[in-house]
């Protein structure tokens, strides 16, 4: 069952998932990150968080000894520690503009919704130059 809460003055109450929901989520995470480590998963491999790209060149060596690859890297990092921390990096530059992207979607949701709103509660006449409110309905009878 969800509670609810009013959103702003004048809104509908929005529901919102209860507290229990967001700790089970966070703990089905954890669960996640922890169980493949403590159980040992990877123990039978030389370097358990070997990246996808070195297994996959494995892979080739394996299935075509001969075979070269079209392109070189432009940039060939020193180090793994290097390397790592430049793909931290990226993901942390890929992290940043996707959540940039997603606020700048919301707070204009949120603003187109609260300009609905300011317009529908005014009730949006017309203004007529004769400046009474009726859209100048009353300009014969004058």
């Amino acid at each position: 069952m969800t509670k609810t809460r009013p959103s702003g003055p004048g809104e509908q109450a929005a529901p919102t998932p209860r507290a229990w929901v967001t700790w089970v989520i966070i703990a089905a995470i954890a669960a996640i990150a922890v169980v493949p480590l403590a159980t040992g998963a990877a123990d039978h491999l030389d370097e358990p968080f070997e990246g996808a790209d070195a297994r996959g060149e494995e892979a080739v060596q394996e299935v075509a000894p001969d075979y070269e690859p079209w392109f070189d890297p432009l940039y060939e990092a020193p180090s793994g520690e290097i390397e790592s921390g430049l793909f931290a990096l990226q993901a942390a530059i890929g992290a940043g503009v996707i959540g940039y992207v997603l606020g700048v979607v919301r707070t204009r949701n949120r603003l187109n919704r609260e300009a609905a709103q300011a317009g529908a509660s005014t009730g949006a006449t017309h203004e007529h130059p004769d400046g009474d409110g009726t859209g100048g309905a009353n300009a014969a009878e004058r």
